[in-house]
């Protein structure tokens, strides 16, 4: 099932034709992360898996979860403005079964250090189990 979000993403990559281009569009989006939290900001919060440290903190509000998350790197922290961007306001259980398929679409997964990538699984994992801990709530 196409996403649209996921396809604005693809859209908005499809204009780079070389992976440089495409680091400095992440780069730019590191800044149009909500900033997070200065208390989420230890380990308590901090992503196992990560070779940077990636922070990450979730909030139900009227039955949609919000994120908001920090990296000291950089790259790690576009990367994760895109997850945000993409689970943002959605119920648990669609983030639960939410296939992020714009990572493979943008060539990201291939062209990211195996480091990153176990990074990158690593913050979808721990996006999702935040999910499923507010959908076990419910």
């Amino acid at each position: 099932m196409k996403d649209q979000i996921q396809e604005q993403i693809i859209e908005e990559f499809a204009i780079f034709d070389e992976w440089l281009d495409k680091y400095d569009y992440l780069i730019e989006l590191s800044d149009t992360l909500p900033a997070i939290e200065a208390e989420h900001r230890t380990d308590a919060y901090a992503i196992k898996g990560c070779q940077s440290r990636v922070w990450v903190d979730a909030r139900l509000e009227e039955g949609k979860v919000y994120y908001s998350a920090d990296s000291d790197a950089i790259i790690t922290k576009g990367i994760i403005a895109l997850l945000v961007r993409v689970m943002n306001g959605r119920t648990p259980q669609e983030i639960v079964e939410m296939e992020p398929y714009f990572i493979d679409a943008i060539g990201l997964g291939e062209n990211l250090s195996p480091t990153r990538s176990n990074g990158l699984v690593a913050m979808i994992k721990q996006m999702k189990m935040y999910a499923l801990a507010f959908a076990s709530k419910a």
